[in-house]
């Protein structure tokens, strides 16, 4: 891909500020950039339209989706089921259903305008540094290698959209000193910890971090910082409020600090940690003639590099937090300075939760904008700018092998599943939710244990316990009891068990305790009080036993 020369431009600093006559050629230049703009988005959702319907059974992609539907039903998170996540994705979900239905291409759809949005804001964000192709590069990678990569309805991707909003009213705001951006940095902030806690928490000490560094050039306006702080408080007081009225506050409370007991122990692991199955190393690395290796390998390889990119932008601010000293009044320090603190922040966010590569990927439109630096932003290093060439087809062909890979796996999947919640495609067949559907009405209960609450959605059943989703080792025992009440509480008949969960720990939760595995109290209660009726499968080959109470007949099939 032949990239555009790059400059630095200071207007863009200053986008804003119009003279009272603005020439033809500079009309023409902004009628561009909108151009540009309105296209990479329409572009972008057309691209992520395509994925809507395919789904893999992603055991987290359901907790939202349940979350959501548990609250059009009139039950209030924390209070009426268990949650540590913060309420922003549950509510817009089910906004989202109430105005569209509730189905799955829906809830998806609402993750394709927020990808879309999110590459838009990559493209305005590497413009203020970078020529006009580099920055729809990046802007395009982040869709293709970026959003489409795990594209489930999880908070990631929203909150990801929140933080992506926020770092461009903190760069707009230090151009400006503008009322506007400076209550939009603060509300935007806010927004994203109210989607998920720790990337709000690590942006706002990144944020932080970069208006101390600037000093007395981040409020030169006496008024900005009262106006930043009221638009980081409103979000919180109107959420207090609500919760407060639902009597669900404690509560709220004590779920969001959950996580910091219970989620990190189980789920640490190494930095960019690539979550890979002994079968996934053979097939990439030792299966197939060597050229095919070799592509296998470059096409996976983005998967190493993308963790490099936000200390790639930690290293870029300190760079200019040197030079701060210089030129402290420089509108391309402050820019520098202000993303590569948000950089930061987001990183060190990562690295305190879970700093596996889907993590990282969630934040790929932001890691973009410093791979769009080292593709394309002004440098003084002879060596680099030889080198960019090279680096510019090495990304083009390894991001974009791994970009056709992710589309051809969701476009080749053949196999058509009618569910509750609209028709889904899948790569195989799936026996799970015809004999669900074929079993139990709309609406009954039915536990899937100890996690994929996909199939409760899917089925529009649901969980006879406050708990959706159930992790051992991370949830805990006393958890594993509430549940086993709700199970004689509600006398619920059908269980659906994966024995074979265990499996999963080496490569997904490999800090997980080894009592915590070989002793699941719910399993145990669960094989005392129910015998197997059914063998079943997902599209991804994960065996169940469908189980029913020891002294109940097994169904007929339907």
């Amino acid at each position: 891909m032949k990239l555009l020369r790059s400059g630095f431009r200071a207007s863009n600093f200053r986008s804003e500020v119009r003279e009272n006559s603005v020439s033809p050629q500079k009309l023409s230049h902004d009628e561009l950039e909108r151009a540009t703009v309105v296209l990479l988005f329409l572009g972008c959702l057309a691209y992520l339209w395509a994925f809507r319907r395919f789904t893999s059974m992603e055991p987290d992609e359901g907790i939202v989706l349940q979350g959501a539907t548990r609250i059009l039903a009139g039950q209030v998170p924390y209070r009426d089921f268990f949650s540590f996540y913060t309420p922003g994705s549950f509510y817009l979900v089910a906004a989202v259903f109430r105005v569209f239905g509730n189905s799955l291409v829906v809830a998806r759809s609402s993750l394709a305008v927020a990808g879309a949005v999110c590459s838009v804001l990559t493209y305005l964000l590497c413009r203020r540094v970078c020529s006009r192709g580099v920055s729809a590069f990046a802007a395009i990678l982040a869709t293709v290698t970026g959003t489409a990569f795990r594209f489930l309805v999880l908070h990631n991707c929203y909150s990801t959209l929140f933080a992506c909003v926020a770092v461009y009213a903190a760069v707009r705001f230090i151009e400006t000193q503008s009322s506007r951006w400076a209550l939009s940095t603060g509300t935007f902030t806010a927004i994203t910890f109210l989607f998920e806690q720790s990337k709000g928490g690590g942006l706002t000490l990144g944020l932080l971090l970069g208006f101390l560094l600037l000093g007395r050039f981040t409020f030169a306006r006496p008024r900005a910082f009262a106006e930043m702080t009221a638009g980081f408080a409103c979000p919180f007081l109107i959420t207090f409020v609500y919760f407060a009225a639902k009597h669900a506050s404690s509560e709220m409370l004590r779920s969001w600090l959950w996580p910091l007991r219970h989620y990190t122990a189980a789920n640490h692991v190494p930095y960019g940690w690539q979550n890979w199955s002994d079968n996934t190393r053979d097939i990439v690395l030792r299966t197939g003639p060597l050229a095919l290796r070799i592509v296998k390998m470059v096409a996976v390889s983005p998967g190493f590099l993308v963790p490099v990119l936000p200390v790639i932008g930690t290293a870029v601010l300190a760079y200019w937090v040197f030079r701060l000293r210089k030129e402290p009044d420089n509108g391309e320090t402050r820019y520098y300075v202000v993303l590569g603190s948000a950089i930061a922040g987001l990183l060190f966010s990562v690295v305190m939760v879970r700093a596996d590569i889907l993590h990282f990927m969630y934040l790929a439109p932001l890691w973009y904008v410093a791979l769009a630096w080292v593709l394309g932003a002004p440098v003084k290093s002879a060596f680099l700018k030889r080198i960019r060439p090279v680096l510019a087809a090495y990304v083009a062909f390894a991001f974009g092998t791994l970009g056709f890979a992710v589309l051809l796996t969701t476009t080749g999947a053949q196999e058509r599943i009618e569910t509750r919640r609209g028709e889904i495609t899948a790569r195989g067949p799936d026996t799970v939710i015809p004999f669900l559907q074929s079993q139990y009405a709309a609406g009954d209960l039915v536990l899937v244990y100890p996690y994929l609450p996909l199939y409760n959605y899917l089925t529009a059943t649901q969980s006879p316990s406050r708990y959706d989703f159930f992790q051992p080792g991370m949830n805990t025992p006393e958890q594993a009891h509430e549940i086993m009440q709700s199970i004689e509480s509600t006398k619920v008949k059908g269980v659906l068990l994966e024995p074979w969960f265990a499996e999963k720990f080496a490569n997904s939760w490999p800090e997980t305790p080894l009592p915590a595995i070989a002793n699941d109290p719910v399993t145990d209660f669960i094989i005392r009080n129910f015998r197997v009726c059914e063998m079943l499968s997902s599209p991804e080959g994960w065996r169940f036993h469908y189980m029913v109470r020891k002294e109940l007949p097994c169904p007929k099939s339907r």
